[in-house]
C-alpha cells in the first residue's frame, strides 16, 4: 500500500483525545483483563472540547454497545517488543504482540466493547456513561463508534490459544469488618460495589508468576476512592479469596 502523501516517512500522527475516562478502577491492578468480565464496572467518559457538541452524539442513544479506541496511557514505552507473555497462557509462553491483546504495543492503542448507559450534560460537561468496561481512570478515548451486531459479531471466529472465555473463578467471602464497611457506604455513590469487588477478586488479578505463591500476602485494589484489601486462601482442597476491609 502506498504511503499517504500527507504523512512524511518517519513522522508520527497526532491524535487528540475525544474524552477522558473517570473510572471505578483507579490503577491497573484489579482491572478485568477483558471488557465484559464484570457487569458492575461503571465509568463516565468526559467529552473534551471541541467534541462536546450534542449533535456529534445524535443517534448514539439507540446503541446498546459501543466500540472505544483508547490509549494504554500507563503502558507507553520508548521501545516496543515483538513478543509478549499473555496472562491467559500463564505468563510463561511467548506470542507475537500482534497475535495478542497486550497493552504493550507499538502505538499503545486499545479496543474495547462496552455497554452504553446514556449521555448527560451536567455542570456544562457532556458525559457518556458506560459499564462492563476495562478502563482505568484517566484513560484517553481516541474514538467512539456504535457496535453493529450484524457486522461486528462473527459467530465462527476463533483464536486457537484462547478459544473459550475464562470460566475458572475463586469463591469469595467477606469478613465481618468488610461487610460492616460496605453497609455504611451510600449505594448511589458506590453502585453494586459488593458485586464489583466479587467479580474483580474472583478472577484472581495477581500476575501469573505470583499465583500459588505468597498466599499469606495481603493485596489491595483501588475501586472508586476505596482501598479493597483481600488475601488468597488455599486450604489444599479449594482456593478462595477473603475480602478483609473496604475503606
Amino acid at each position: 500500500m502506498a504511503r499517504h502523501p500527507s504523512i512524511p516517512a518517519g513522522e508520527a500522527l497526532t491524535l487528540t483525545p475525544i474524552a477522558i475516562t473517570r473510572s471505578c478502577f483507579k490503577d491497573k491492578f484489579g482491572v478485568p483483563r477483558q471488557p465484559g468480565l464484570t457487569r458492575y464496572a461503571r465509568a463516565d467518559l468526559i467529552v473534551q472540547p471541541p467534541y462536546d457538541r450534542d449533535e456529534a452524539f445524535r443517534g448514539l442513544e439507540t446503541a446498546s454497545h459501543l466500540w472505544l479506541i483508547f490509549q494504554f496511557h500507563e503502558a507507553v514505552r520508548a521501545e516496543w517488543r515483538p513478543v509478549v507473555r499473555p496472562p491467559r497462557l500463564g505468563g510463561n509462553r511467548k506470542m507475537g504482540v500482534f497475535a495478542s491483546r497486550s497493552p504493550f504495543r507499538p502505538n499503545s492503542l486499545g479496543l474495547s466493547v462496552v455497554r452504553n448507559e446514556g449521555i448527560e450534560r451536567k455542570d456544562g460537561q457532556l458525559k457518556l456513561k458506560i459499564r462492563d468496561h476495562d478502563l482505568i481512570d484517566g484513560t484517553p478515548i481516541l474514538d467512539i463508534k456504535p457496535y453493529l451486531p450484524f457486522a461486528d459479531s462473527v459467530p465462527d471466529a476463533g483464536l486457537g490459544w484462547a478459544e473459550t472465555p475464562p470460566t475458572e473463578r475463586l469463591g469469595v467471602s467477606f469478613l465481618p469488618e468488610a461487610e460492616a464497611q460496605l453497609a455504611s457506604l451510600p449505594p448511589e455513590q458506590y453502585p453494586d460495589l459488593k458485586l464489583l469487588i466479587t467479580d474483580v477478586v474472583s478472577y484472581d488479578p495477581r500476575p501469573s508468576f505470583r499465583r500459588g505463591r505468597d498466599e499469606e500476602r495481603i493485596y489491595g485494589a483501588h475501586l472508586y476512592d476505596l482501598n479493597v484489601r483481600f488475601r488468597f486462601v488455599n486450604d489444599h482442597l479449594q482456593k478462595s479469596v477473603e475480602v478483609l476491609t473496604v475503606c
